[in-house]
């Protein structure tokens, strides 16, 4: 499975084409527009989300509610295209309709963009570097989602962190922790940890400044074998990884222990193997168990089995309302960046951009491993690789 996206931060709308999604998939608008309305949730958003009521409509590989096999093509529309028309138009005869943007934002696309480019409005670049761009994404992350789902697969995640501010560690089963993640507006599962970062949020916008965090996405009935050892690119971590820095200001990705396990002897570190047969019969996919999962659920580049736990490292939002020093390309003289309707604080959907992006790698994972045109023959290639592992 493959997917691209297009769009700009204020142009008509955002599109993807997924290429590649098997014959027989349920998908709808309902389940698109539920993740996009998660991604605009959460304490610290901007008034950007006060405008956009962000829903996806289904364009092309879908009928009567299933997948054909053919590319599907979704689009996020920006309610706010109206007013720029003119800015962002497409015609040449709109040239000069808007003032150029000159001051670029440190911490942004913005001047690289625009040296690599050699654009001297950094608007042509700062328009699809945003992280608005991540609304379709979500979109195409809710058709994976389905995907795994319909293989018997959950993902879900918590926010563990902002500003400093550390949730407690939480005791509950995963399917716990996010059915009290959604009813926090911190999608976090420490009540107190909750209130500290709220506090924080409001100190930090009144003060112009921006905060950022840190999610854990975890994933669960994941089968082993996902991923491969024998080539780089083939590795499930290392596609994990390039797919959430993808994320517009993620800085760092960690799986199970994470950077933990660097300051911890290799004991406090690799998870003991057993073997318990009475696991088939509770349902698990094979005899084989892990009492810890320091690994995450991933070893030698493959799933093993555990539950996939990984982690992902927010920066604060380069946009402050009390703007950074920058230089104005245009005269090179010293001046304050320029300032974009932005959050104080967006971890919250980063966590639900983080889910989508992992649930796209793993349906390419899974439908590397099990392969088919339809879901029904995907369904019975796993469940025979199912039935193999149970015997080894």
């Amino acid at each position: 499975m493959r997917y691209i996206t297009a769009g700009e931060s204020h142009g008509p709308q955002l599109t993807a084409i997924i290429e590649g999604l098997p014959a027989g998939l349920e998908i709808s608008p309902e389940m698109l527009d539920l993740q996009l309305a998660r991604r605009q949730q959460g304490y610290g958003r901007g008034d950007r989300m006060k405008i956009e009521r962000d829903r996806a409509d289904i364009l092309s590989g879908v009928r009567w509610g299933k997948t054909l096999g053919s590319p599907v093509t979704l689009v996020v529309k920006n309610r706010d295209w109206e007013n720029w028309l003119e800015k962002m138009s497409p015609l040449a005869e709109h040239e000069g309709q808007a003032e150029a943007v000159t001051r670029p934002r440190p911490g942004h696309a913005d001047l690289c963009g625009a040296m690599k480019y050699g654009h001297r409005d950094v608007r042509n670049i700062l328009e699809r570097s945003s992280a608005r761009e991540t609304a379709v994404r979500v979109a195409v992350g809710a058709v994976a989602r389905g995907l795994l789902h319909a293989l018997d697969i959950r993902i879900g995640g918590v926010v563990v962190e902002v500003g400093g501010v550390a949730a407690k560690p939480s005791a509950e089963p995963y399917p716990q922790q996010w059915a009290q993640a959604a009813a926090s507006e911190m999608f976090c599962c420490d009540p107190a940890a909750e209130l500290d970062m709220k506090r924080l949020i409001d100190h930090t916008k009144a003060i112009g400044d921006t905060l950022g965090g840190v999610v854990e996405v975890q994933v669960l009935g994941l089968p082993p074998g996902l991923g491969s050892h024998v080539q780089w690119d083939r590795k499930l971590d290392a596609r994990l990884a390039m797919a959430l820095m993808s994320i517009q200001a993620i800085k760092g990705v960690e799986i199970g222990l994470g950077f933990e396990a660097a300051r911890r002897p290799g004991s406090k570190v690799h998870d003991e193997i057993t073997w318990n047969p009475a696991r088939l019969q509770q349902g698990e996919l094979t005899p084989y168990q892990r009492p810890s999962n320091h690994a995450g659920g991933l070893e030698g580049g493959m799933t093993n089995g555990e539950p996939l736990v990984v982690r992902a490292a927010m920066k604060p939002i380069p946009t402050l309302y009390t703007p950074l020093q920058s230089v104005d390309i245009a005269t090179h003289e010293p001046y304050e960046a320029s300032v974009e309707r932005s959050d104080t604080c967006a971890v919250p959907a980063a966590l639900v951009v983080a889910e989508a992006v992992v649930a796209i790698e793993l349906a390419h994972a899974l439908l590397e491993k099990f392969g088919g045109d339809s879901l029904d023959e995907i369904r019975r290639n796993r469940d025979n690789y199912l039935a193999g592992l149970r015997d080894f």
